[in-house]
């Protein structure tokens, strides 16, 4: 088989292309990415010598590409997005024109090429907020709700994804997920900011009164709910996938963080909130449960932990990251091309 990976060179879509050919040896990856400041190669080094692995830079939004990285494609896993919630909130624009003209652009390539299944990977954003307490889940009959330019730009392409299966019989999944975490993650999320602001010695920021809660879903647990819902999901369905059974709200993630690593609590600095900040996320996962039988591996403790170890063991990795030395890497390797 051969599937193609849009984004594949960011956090989410490089952790896939690892477990991808970890687990289907014999497939070929296509990983189509324009490395825009989160996409990053040195993501890839350990499989880029990989025969059954191929690299092509390329923007979502030009057809063209788009048309020539999906020839002979079997499968589209679709992670290619704009996704930082700040960003979105300085400038929309990116947002617009890569989650939801990209998104048509690349429906368009693979409705031409006649997939056999398109995967689309959106977020538990689409749906708004929840009040902080409620014991409420979003699932998959939850009404759409963003309250942000991301997440709005987000269902815009969730949308398109289901008009193009309902218009054009275009077979597809998708997938509302928790925020993710793990390796190989942008220090400007939460999680990995946090992380490496401590191991520097910096103070780590904190929105508001540090009661948002959010669920966590573990990078390898997301990439195993894809394999499983290319193999046992449903043409044409949703599934909601998630990380906790219980709140965690981010003032109590960070202080877990700190404990971790033998810090002092005095690093966390509150913040001026940002505009239109969901209080609470939290993502009832039972469908997928029930229809694939997904459901995380560990804990949220257990991947925390092993999530700051792996920034202990890669401080080479993000130091460049943060500093913007990781950018070299494409022009080392590939030139111009």
């Amino acid at each position: 088989m051969k599937i193609l990976v849009t984004g594949g060179a960011g956090f989410i879509g490089s952790n896939f292309i690892h477990y991808w050919l970890q687990h289907h040896a014999s497939d070929r990856v296509v990983n189509f990415d324009k490395l825009t400041y989160a996409g990053n190669l040195e993501n890839l080094k350990a499989v880029e010598k990989n025969p059954h692995y191929q690299f092509v830079r390329g923007d979502i939004g030009d057809p063209e590409g788009v048309a020539k990285a999906m020839s002979g494609v079997d499968v589209v896993v679709h992670f290619a997005a704009e996704s930082h919630v700040d960003r979105s909130i300085l400038g929309a624009t990116p947002f617009v024109l890569t989650n939801v003209v990209g998104t048509q652009v690349v429906l368009d390539a693979a409705l031409k090429a006649k997939v056999q299944r398109f995967h689309h990977v959106s977020t538990d954003e689409v749906f708004g907020q929840l009040p902080l307490g409620s014991g409420e889940a979003f699932n998959e009959e939850t009404p759409y709700n963003p309250r942000n330019p991301y997440s709005a730009s987000k269902a815009g392409s969730d949308h398109l994804v289901r008009a193009y299966h309902a218009t054009h019989g275009l077979p597809v999944t998708i997938s509302n997920t928790a925020n993710n975490y793990g390796p190989y993650q942008f220090p400007e999320k939460l999680i990995p900011l946090a992380i490496t602001n401590l191991m520097e010695g910096k103070p780590v920021p904190v929105y508001g009164d540090g009661k948002y809660v959010r669920d966590w879903l573990y990078v390898t647990d997301h990439c195993r709910a894809i394999d499983l819902m290319l193999s046992k999901g449903k043409v044409g369905e949703t599934y909601c996938i998630g990380g906790l059974t219980q709140d965690v709200n981010n003032l109590t993630l960070v202080k877990k963080i700190i404990a971790l690593l033998g810090k002092d609590e005095s690093a966390i600095t509150f913040v001026k909130d940002r505009p239109g900040h969901d209080r609470r996320y939290a993502i009832d996962w039972s469908k997928a449960k029930r229809e694939l039988g997904y459901q995380p591996k560990h804990s949220f403790d257990e991947y925390l932990e092993s999530t700051v170890h792996w920034y202990q063991e890669n401080q080479d990795w993000w130091q460049r990251v943060k500093s913007g030395a990781y950018q070299q890497y494409y022009r080392e390797q590939y030139g111009n091309r």
